[in-house]
């Protein structure tokens, strides 16, 4: 049975089906527009608080519809302070409403200016794959690399004789405390370049060969394990997913090993 829409739907559409199919968007039509989007939702917002205040309960909702409930609401607070404020961007900013989890990482690659996923931090050691940590925000990877070689060392019992990361990782920070544990962090002298012998190009070489097996894991978990490919919904299934990825992968390098000394 088909349902006529009133008023405000068809002013609500009509509103943004302009804003959509402008070719040239003005900051005065955006705000306008933005403005509107907020207004209706705020009223959406007030007609529940006022069911509830006339004795309406929220047992009587499914448990994704009370989640969606909340996370509009979140949205909402976001998108007004932004809108008061005059700003694009906003702490823990939500982009979906049913995986409120996700942050857009902006990556600046050709086919994919911004991407949307988890960040994975890695260990490869002796070609074994380690999770150190998960983060579904957009944060610098250099910040945990103290951690991850911390890690290590409770794992193993001793510092690692080198670290091999990229040129992201080479801060202040980190190579203090590299030097103060005789790790040496891969990559020349941060700086002007000089002439400094104490990174000589063979091991410069040495290292960017096993850097390249690193990132090659990288593209073999995307292109053969679907790493690159994470269906689930619900954080906590999506960082599982993850880990049995990295499980598998780490499976397959031992039975490899196995077949090796069966062959022999």
């Amino acid at each position: 049975m088909y349902k006529a829409k009133n008023k405000e739907q068809l002013e609500f559409e009509r509103i943004i089906f302009r804003a959509i199919k402008r070719r040239k968007h003005t900051q005065k039509g955006l705000r306008k527009a933005l403005r509107q989007q907020l207004q209706y939702i705020r009223r959406d917002i007030h007609h529940i608080e006022a069911l509830i205040q006339r004795g309406a309960v929220l047992e009587g909702l499914t448990r994704q519809q009370y989640r969606n409930l909340l996370v509009v609401g979140e949205v909402y607070r976001q998108q007004k302070q932004m809108y008061d404020e005059n700003k694009n961007s906003i702490a823990d900013r939500i982009v979906n409403i049913s995986q409120p989890h996700v942050r857009p990482i902006v990556r600046g690659k050709a086919q994919a200016l911004v991407e949307f996923g988890a960040k994975i931090f890695l260990s490869r050691i002796n070609g074994y794959h380690i999770l150190d940590a998960i983060s579904w925000d957009n944060i610098n990877e250099s910040t945990l690399l103290i951690e991850q070689i911390k890690r290590y060392k409770q794992r193993m019992g001793y510092y690692p004789e080198a670290v091999l990361a990229d040129k992201i990782y080479r801060t202040g920070e980190n190579l203090r405390f590299c030097k103060e544990h005789n790790i040496r962090l891969s990559g020349p002298r941060l700086g002007r370049p000089v002439n400094d012998n104490s990174y000589s190009d063979k091991q410069e070489q040495a290292d960017r060969a096993q850097r390249n097996a690193i990132e090659g894991s990288f593209g073999t978990g995307k292109r053969r394990y679907g790493l690159g490919r994470i269906m689930m919904k619900l954080k906590e299934t999506n960082e599982t997913s993850i880990s049995l990825i990295i499980l598998v992968m780490n499976l397959e390098k031992r039975l490899k090993l196995l077949l090796s000394l069966l062959y022999k």
